[in-house]
């Protein structure tokens, strides 16, 4: 058991650190292509900006912790019922914590980064490159079709089309209801595609936190106290005595 204790140790931190980079869905509504209005909040000196930002970081942080010792996880990343009922903690600690979920967290990079961006094929490249450095797959080729609609609507207007044109954005968004109809995506259906997004995230964070374990445990086992000890299966080891 010290084997276990030593090497789980390591692999709990990735619990409330780590975050996999997992395909997004792909519904496109044109209203994320409009600039969004509303002031950013009064700025502060940098000692009491510092301050609450760690007092902010330790309150989530001890929210999480305080979940986690309560929720039982089964590392079995093979397993669907250990998957779901990882991704429920991990939901409850996002809403206790008042954490981003994972689409959240990437509609807040699209949206912070290119806030000043004017034209839409300039949006769309940035978007696409947010994309290929998070890993996220295209595999359903909807970058593809979306540029495809552009063009027809730049086509259709002899110009580039600009964020701020009501009539040109009206345009595409008819554009990308018939892409989204392609693809087979309804305003309905989003639910339930951020549900399958969130346990991907899940079963990643879940094989992360298994290959760290085993990891962990093969280094302790060489050690000179732990060569004659028995090692545990990661799905057999209870994080709560851990933390």
């Amino acid at each position: 058991m010290a084997l276990a204790a030593r090497s789980l140790s390591r692999s709990t931190r990735q619990l409330y650190a780590g975050q996999s980079v997992l395909r997004s869905e792909y519904a496109i509504p044109a209203r994320s292509f409009a600039k969004g209005a509303g002031g950013a909040p009064a700025s502060l000196k940098g000692d009491e900006m510092l301050k609450g930002i760690f007092l902010d970081v330790k309150k989530k942080f001890e929210t999480a912790i305080g979940i986690l010792r309560k929720e039982k996880i089964t590392i079995a990343p093979e397993d669907p019922a250990a998957v779901t009922q990882y991704a429920k903690v991990m939901q409850t600690i996002r809403e206790k914590a008042d954490l981003f979920s994972e689409s959240q967290r990437i509609k807040h990079t699209i949206d912070s980064r290119t806030q000043d961006i004017s034209d839409v094929r300039s949006y769309l490249l940035a978007v696409k490159d947010i994309r290929v450095k998070r890993g996220l797959i295209d595999d359903l080729g909807a970058e593809t079709m979306m540029m495809d609609a552009l063009n027809n609507v730049e086509k259709e207007l002899k110009k580039p089309l600009l964020r701020n044109d009501k009539k040109g954005m009206g345009l595409l968004k008819a554009e990308f209801d018939k892409v989204n109809q392609k693809l087979g995506i309804r305003k309905e259906d989003l639910p339930k595609l951020e549900e399958q997004l969130e346990l991907k995230l899940a079963k990643a964070q879940l094989e992360e936190l298994k290959k760290d374990a085993l990891e962990a445990m093969e280094t302790q086992k060489k050690r000179e106290e732990f060569k004659d000890e028995e090692m545990p299966e990661v799905k057999s080891l209870d994080i709560r005595n851990f933390l």
